[in-house]
């Protein structure tokens, strides 16, 4: 209970955050073109605390989910669609007699008012990432950027194309010497998409095509290869043998009944075809090494049933940690938004291509849960999280999904270029089914949250 309580904490805070700077942008911005602002609200529903200033309500409200900028207009607009909504911006030009209503300005301001939002949380992502980096900026070592194999899934896709154990990938897609996370990204969002890999072995560069699959387990491209390296446990589950045996978050797995291992998967097939039997394993904890010895059980995390001792294996990377001058700072932040925008924006693309299961998706639940788990790993880690966060939200509210910033601009855009404005019926109609669609979208979500948890 304790946990769940943090993790709400700093789902609020997470919360608060993105959406005061987001409401701070279209804030901002009608206050330039000279739109009044009624009310800054901090959550919706009824008004718990707040002061006035000039002619704007600064407000604190009970439901602190979210948050508004209402501006003048209100009385001009239908009772299904309010002025303080992205839906307002797109209404008929004029439709207030009031000169600094919303509704009153030109169409070209309210673009630039709806979308100052997600502006504004691009730049909190950028802002946050600059100042991490001057403070811990971690490069990964030459050494694990080289993309060495050490294992290859027997029937994986990577095993058809005719990639062995200890295979090197030094060109992916046209691009010479790539690392693990190029390779990861393309994997994980290619699904049914051919990747052009050369492989150096023994000397020789051979050619293949891996065409990954859609994980029906992770919902993402799988190609069934692994990175050469050291394996950490990145979590241990109570309960379970593991931890019953003294195993915990952090140990370097040395080797498997006796045999070297580098490979997450290496690891779990030794665990899967144990067939109950205790797997000896030899682990690093503070310098020193322990063997320990450790009794499967049949069990179920996420999947069918198999034999399990209820870890989780990942490759360790290896850091240099630097601080970082401003412009230095700033650059890598920009190179890393970027990349997150990419990402995101293939991950959107590979779900409506199907190339992506939708079960990805995580609601407020999901994201407390990882909001908490940040939070206690240090601030460094929650505010990465946070600019993550950040960055996500801008681009999904930039989407042409009616109701959300980027289905105001669209709209706003059409009737600039046709020169006239839609019927106030048809952006009604639209605009309920956005909302429609929300709910939908974030009904799902939180049932693959609550399916996640009931898994284990």
């Amino acid at each position: 209970m304790v946990a769940i309580a943090e993790n709400i904490l700093w789902l609020l805070v997470l919360i608060g955050v993105m959406i005061m700077i987001h409401e701070f942008g279209h804030f901002w911005a009608a206050r330039y073109f000279d739109v009044k602002v009624e009310a800054f609200s901090l959550g919706f529903g009824p008004r718990l605390f707040g002061f006035r200033r000039g002619e704007t309500d600064y407000r604190v409200s009970a439901i602190l989910i979210g948050g508004y900028v209402k501006m003048a207009g209100d009385a001009a607009v239908l009772e299904q669609v309010r002025a303080d909504s992205p839906a307002a911006l797109a209404l008929p030009e004029g439709s207030s007699a009031d000169s600094r209503s919303l509704l009153a300005k030109p169409r070209w301001q309210r673009v630039i008012i709806a979308a100052a939002g997600p502006i504004m949380n691009v730049v909190l992502a950028i802002a946050i990432l600059t100042g991490l980096y001057m403070f811990k900026y971690q490069k990964i070592s030459d050494e694990d950027l080289y993309a060495m194999i050490d294992h290859v899934a027997t029937g994986s896709p990577a095993a058809q194309a005719g990639i062995k154990d200890g295979d090197r990938i030094v060109k992916l897609d046209g691009k010479r010497n790539p690392t693990w996370e190029d390779i990861g990204e393309k994997e994980v969002t290619g699904a049914y998409q051919p990747l052009y890999i050369t492989v150096e072995r023994n000397g020789k560069e051979l050619d293949c095509i891996v065409t990954p699959t859609l994980s029906e387990r992770l919902g993402v491209g799988y190609a069934g290869w692994d990175e050469r390296g050291e394996l950490q446990l990145s979590f241990v589950e109570p309960g379970y043998p593991a931890e019953k045996a003294g195993l915990r978050k952090g140990d370097l797995i040395l080797s498997v009944n006796g045999q070297p291992i580098h490979s997450p998967t290496r690891f779990q097939e030794a665990t899967r075809n144990s067939g109950g039997k205790p797997i000896e394993i030899e682990y690093r904890r503070d310098g020193q090494t322990y063997r320990v010895s450790v009794q499967p059980v049949m069990a179920e995390l996420d999947g069918p049933k198999h034999w399990m001792i209820g870890v989780g294996p990942q490759q360790k990377l290896h850091f240099t940690t630097i601080q970082l001058a401003f412009p230095k700072a700033l650059r890598e932040s920009l190179v890393e938004n970027g990349k997150g925008a990419f990402l995101l924006v293939k991950v959107i693309q590979g779900m409506i291509e199907r190339r992506m299961s939708p079960k990805n998706l995580s609601s407020p639940i999901g994201i407390a849960q990882m909001s908490g788990a940040a939070a206690r790993e240090g601030a460094a880690e929650f505010l990465g999280f946070m600019a993550m966060i950040s960055l996500q939200l801008a681009i999904f509210n930039l989407l042409p999904i009616p109701i959300m910033d980027g289905g105001a601009i669209l709209m706003l855009l059409i009737e600039m270029v046709m020169q006239r404005d839609l019927s106030l019926n048809v952006k009604e109609a639209v605009f309920k089914v956005g909302f429609v669609f929300i709910m939908m979208l974030l009904a799902f979500a939180i049932f693959n949250d609550i399916s996640r948890y009931a898994r284990g």
